[in-house]
């Protein structure tokens, strides 16, 4: 469309479009028949489509959501090359999910892999670091499991699909409050200061000596942990 054929009082242009008014009725039957090949390829795709969805499963349904755009807007494009694009994406998660169940080298490459985020009341800073987790993302997950300090979690994964999974200590010690640095009130009245000493940035727990690095990150400022 050249610059002069834009005209800001032009409604039919704004409102219609430059088709047919025939093809609004085209668009009727086009949806049906998109909606049902999505409906249908979701279905083929497994029941994990209607969940939270894998790195291969979210491809999957991005290439769907770009194919079905043009036809729905474009009366000269056909319906046919959704169909295609649909079989060749059920195709190819198919095969890859058969190969991935029978290697779990693929299976990581494919669909990523769990990282401890927390072991043993301390945190994997290294680890965090990789996937890019901060300590605040950390906190902010563990206190939606009620959880007061790092003593009493034994485990946080944080699982390929993108979820948490929370293992939590059966014996609870002493470790690094969770809650915000500035609620100071409603820490102090929901735990008591222990006279353990971990260190500020990942919680692993020290001695008396505070000029000693943490042995965990290298981290040199301390705190007394909360029980």
């Amino acid at each position: 469309m050249k610059a002069e054929d834009i005209h800001f009082n032009d409604w039919q242009r704004i409102f219609v479009g430059d088709v047919p008014g025939g093809f609004y009725l085209e668009v009727i039957l086009r949806i049906f028949v998109i909606y049902l090949v999505l409906m249908i390829s979701m279905r083929l795709m497994g029941k994990r489509m209607a969940s939270q969805l894998s790195r291969n499963e979210l491809i999957g349904m991005v290439s769907l959501a770009a194919a079905i755009g043009v036809p729905l807007q474009s009366p000269d494009r056909g319906i046919l090359p959704i169909i295609v694009i649909a079989a060749i994406v059920i195709s190819i998660q198919q095969l890859v999910a058969s190969l991935a169940t029978k290697s779990q080298s693929l299976e990581t490459l494919t669909q990523g892999n769990l990282t401890a985020i927390v072991e043993d009341s301390c945190l994997n800073l290294d680890k965090m670091q990789q996937v890019g987790i901060t300590r605040e993302r950390a906190f902010a997950q563990l206190r939606s499991y009620s959880i007061r300090h790092l003593g009493e979690v034994k485990r946080l994964y944080f699982e390929a699909g993108g979820n948490f999974t929370l293992i939590k200590n059966f014996e609870v010690t002493p470790g690094l409050p969770v809650l915000p640095i500035w609620d100071k009130e409603y820490q102090q009245r929901i735990s008591e200061t222990s006279e353990q000493l971990v260190c500020e940035d990942c919680g692993e727990k020290s001695n008396d000596d505070q000029s000693t690095p943490c042995p965990n990150c290298g981290g040199k400022k301390f705190i007394h942990a909360v029980k």
